[in-house]
């Protein structure tokens, strides 16, 4: 199925990251072939701990029976050595996407990852990340945050900030994981959303700026995964303040190897209008396929200005 992008949304989604004003999304799809998606830990967890049910393939799901049957920290610990335990994807790749988006000149890049790949590839190019998580619980609001301890810290292409929106290895309290993570992450940032104090917000300024003032680029997300329709609620306030911003989403349709054509077509036609009122522009592929040409078009037209 051919991407979607135009040329016209290629010149746009590069001046736009030439002039800082893009903020990247990283979804699951963009550790593929390093980690497994979503659903298939679900299924060997749902094999190993003989789920009942039958939607053996939905993570947070097979996440939530654990934390009930077992103990509320145990899917959060065994993803986290998991993850730990992988080495991290080779960044000479050209396609890698991590790699790819970290030799953009960003300020920020946000993930709903837990792991660190975004932070270890902006180090091999030579940069200085800081880490940050969203704060949606009480086990993590007390942490420290760059942003309150230096108050004067500003993200730039040289020091850029990740910012883990559902949390991060090194603290496994923070993980968005089970049914019950994503209903009260929602909830926490929807309060969040009305709350007037600034020293309450769980959301730094900065990072509901890069949110709001910048065109957005989704990679490794699935529409129907609950991470990314939790952020994508989450988001329609901040896209809809933008609306003269157009923003990028890197989609694969759901169950392609088993759609016939009219189907694919079908369905394609139906995410192009779920996303179209908030003017996202889709582009039909895999992570790696669309880094690939992020990277060749961003380098000539880098060359060129």
């Amino acid at each position: 199925m051919p991407n979607t992008l135009g040329e016209r949304d290629w010149e746009l989604l590069l001046r736009r990251i030439k002039a800082g004003k893009c903020t990247p999304f990283l979804g699951a799809g963009a550790c593929f072939g390093v980690l497994p998606l979503g659903c298939d830990i679900a299924q060997k967890w749902a094999q190993e701990h003989e789920y009942p049910l039958e939607d053996c393939h939905d993570l947070a799901r097979v996440a939530q029976y654990l934390a009930v049957t077992e103990d509320p920290m145990a899917p959060k610990e065994i993803i986290t050595e998991w993850i730990k335990s992988v080495p991290p994807p080779n960044f000479t790749e050209p396609d890698e996407p991590h790699s790819v988006l970290a030799g953009l000149p960003l300020p920020v890049y946000i993930t709903t990852n837990y792991d660190d790949f975004m932070v270890q590839a902006l180090k091999s190019r030579n940069k200085d990340p800081k880490q940050e998580l969203c704060r949606w619980n009480k086990y993590v609001k007390k942490l420290p945050s760059i942003f309150d301890s230096e108050p004067g810290f500003n993200p730039t292409t040289a020091n850029p900030v990740v910012f883990h929106l559902h949390g991060h290895t090194k603290v496994p309290e923070s993980l968005v994981l089970t049914e019950d993570d994503y209903l009260d992450f929602l909830v926490a940032i929807s309060k969040d959303q009305v709350t007037i104090s600034k020293d309450q917000r769980l959301l730094p300024a900065r990072i509901e700026q890069a949110f709001a003032g910048a065109s957005l680029l989704f990679l490794g997300y699935r529409i129907a995964d609950w991470d990314f329709r939790v952020l994508f609620r989450i988001l329609v306030s901040y896209m809809e303040i933008s609306t003269k911003r157009a923003h990028v989403s890197v989609q694969l349709v759901p169950g392609e190897d088993k759609l016939s054509k009219p189907e694919k077509e079908k369905a394609q036609e139906y995410l192009d209008r779920y996303f179209g009122e908030l003017k996202i522009r889709v582009y039909w592929g895999t992570c790696r396929e669309f880094a690939k040409e992020l990277r060749k078009r961003w380098e000539a037209f880098d060359r060129g200005n």
